[in-house]
């Protein structure tokens, strides 16, 4: 049977970062939520290529936009941006980057669980 529970970003489980981006874990059992956050600069394929050893970024998102603006390009070349109030849905495959001065807040709802 299902508990009731209610978890805070701002006392997350687990906090991740890397340049120019950080990722908050809330978990609920083994289910995980994410909030990232991207300051204005950051590229997938600049900053985070490096660190995950792949081509392109192998973690689906399903995702809510808060705040900012990022461009997503999967490897086809189809490309889409996201801004606040915004849902996504973001097949593996892909590179990101932000668009304009304003940090990207999103809160993930996918596979979180591979980032920690």
């Amino acid at each position: 049977m299902a508990t009731l529970e209610r978890k805070s970003f701002n006392t997350p489980n687990a906090t991740q970062t890397e340049p120019l981006a950080k990722a908050e874990f809330v978990f609920f059992g083994e289910v995980p939520v994410v909030r990232a956050t991207f300051e204005p600069g950051w590229h997938w394929s600049e900053h985070t290529k490096s660190i995950v050893g792949t081509d392109s970024c192998q973690i689906p998102h399903f995702w809510y936009m808060i705040s900012g603006h990022i461009v997503i390009q999967m490897i086809d070349g189809k490309e889409a941006e996201f801004g606040p109030g915004d849902v996504g849905l973001v097949p593996a495959g892909h590179d990101g980057w932000i668009v304009g001065e304003e940090p990207c807040v999103l809160v993930d709802f996918s596979a979180a669980s591979r980032m920690v």
